[in-house]
């Protein structure tokens, strides 16, 4: 029980993540600093006062001194390691009973409810309509992956 609770808890929070990454990449820079890519694919401010608090990729590299080649092959460290931390979630919710799967749903459906209120309260009306835009556009883009996931999975599955 309480594994399943473990994975339902993480399950719920990789999707507010990963928005919440996806906003802070495209919210502007804080200053007038120059941009590059950092190791999480994000733009960043290179600096150690961009405004964002992470410097050269985080605090962890921050004063190294690293060259674009050494963010950018980080970068992909990073990136690769998001993605099997994605799908090691991903194995486990799939062994999940349906009920637990609609449980979980209903409750991420609530979070968001609740988050989208309280960045709402935050917001003028005009930057929440652009966050709703955003919000509407990822979420479009979510469902063609998830479809094109399905497409996929359906045709291996065919094929084999």
């Amino acid at each position: 029980m309480r594994k399943t609770l473990m994975t339902l808890l993480l399950a719920a929070t990789l999707p507010v993540l990963g928005s919440m990454a996806q906003a802070a990449d495209n919210m502007p820079p804080m200053d007038d600093s120059p941009m590059i890519a950092g190791p999480m694919g994000g733009m960043h401010g290179d600096g150690p006062n961009d405004g964002h608090g992470r410097g050269e990729g985080g605090p962890m590299l921050r004063g190294m001194d690293l060259t674009a080649e050494q963010r950018g092959k980080l970068g992909d460290v990073m990136r690769e390691e998001m993605q099997f931390r994605r799908d090691l979630v991903q194995r486990y919710l799939d062994k999940l009973p349906a009920a637990e799967k609609a449980a979980m749903k209903k409750e991420e459906e609530a979070a968001r409810t609740r988050r989208d209120k309280e960045v709402e309260a935050l917001l003028k009306p005009e930057q929440f309509k652009r966050y709703q835009e955003m919000r509407s556009e990822m979420d479009k883009r979510r469902a063609e992956r998830e479809e094109f996931e399905a497409w996929k999975a359906a045709r291996n599955k065919t094929t084999h």
